[in-house]
């Protein structure tokens, strides 16, 4: 396979990053250029024996970390003002340290997986989550908010508030049923829900969080046992979901990721 047919498909998602990562775009269009032109020079450079975006991606990096400046403790150069949600992003982003700052987006923007990010930046996937959540306590130092735990099993809960609470967080309350669930939104008005969707008294999580948000909008993270009952590509669909069991790392990146793009979730959708 020719070398273009690696790097052409992967470029909208590369200049995405590498703007992200610099602080606006032209400047990251010429980090995207230098490496088109040391891949003409050097083609080697693209590991092949990765998929294509990681090998892209990993290309890249070594030639954006090649430059000292690129990982000293200084913001992008520069920030979009694009629109009001990307203006916002742009100043969290540059608070966050810069390797720290590069897992994140590559795991958060990209959608890589720890272990896609750990090859794109060639270190090990224990210092890759260790990078990410070094990324999620910087986040919560600008984003610390309130946040309302669903979840009608009380060791799932307090996990939950001690993983929010070691980021910084703290918790308005704990609501095991959907009555209680929204009484709780509609007093404290969280800035973040996690949410489960079967409670225990039969109670829907789901229809909790649609009340909740006919009342005011607010970032949503559903963590369940069920995904299925919601990933159906049928109805809309959340945008923040993580499957029990969890790992504490993919809980806290994914917070995260909701309060640092600001999303506001939507109304789901339930089958009756």
């Amino acid at each position: 396979m020719p070398i273009t047919a690696w790097v052409a498909p992967q470029l909208p998602y590369l200049r995405r990053y590498a703007r992200a990562l610099t602080g606006n775009w032209q400047s990251g269009d010429a980090y995207v250029a230098a490496l088109l032109e040391a891949l003409i020079a050097e083609p080697e450079m693209l590991d092949r024996t990765l998929e294509p975006k990681v090998a892209v991606f990993r290309a890249f990096s070594r030639i954006y970390n090649s430059l000292p400046i690129n990982i000293m403790a200084t913001p992008p150069a520069g920030l979009a003002e694009e629109d009001d949600a990307g203006a916002v992003a742009d100043r969290r982003l540059s608070a966050i340290a810069p390797v720290p700052r590069q897992a994140f987006l590559l795991t958060a923007l990209e959608g890589l997986s720890v272990e896609e990010a750990s090859a794109v930046l060639d270190i090990d996937e224990a210092d890759c989550s260790a990078l990410i959540d070094d990324a999620s306590r910087e986040i919560a130092e600008q984003v610390a908010t309130g946040i309302l735990i669903i979840e009608d099993e009380p060791i799932i809960a307090l996990d939950l508030e001690a993983l929010m609470e070691g980021l910084g967080h703290h918790i308005v309350g704990n609501a095991r049923t959907h009555t209680e669930a929204v009484a709780i939104a509609r007093s404290e008005r969280p800035g973040l829900v996690l949410a489960d969707i079967r409670l225990a008294d039969g109670s829907s999580g789901l229809d909790a969080v649609n009340e909740i948000l006919q009342s005011f909008d607010v970032p949503v993270v559903f963590i369940t046992a069920y995904p299925e009952s919601l990933l159906t590509g049928e109805r809309p669909e959340p945008s923040f979901l993580i499957a029990k069991p969890f790992r504490e790392e993919m809980v806290k990146a994914v917070v995260s990721q909701a309060l640092f793009f600001g999303t506001a979730a939507s109304r789901i959708a339930v089958e009756s």
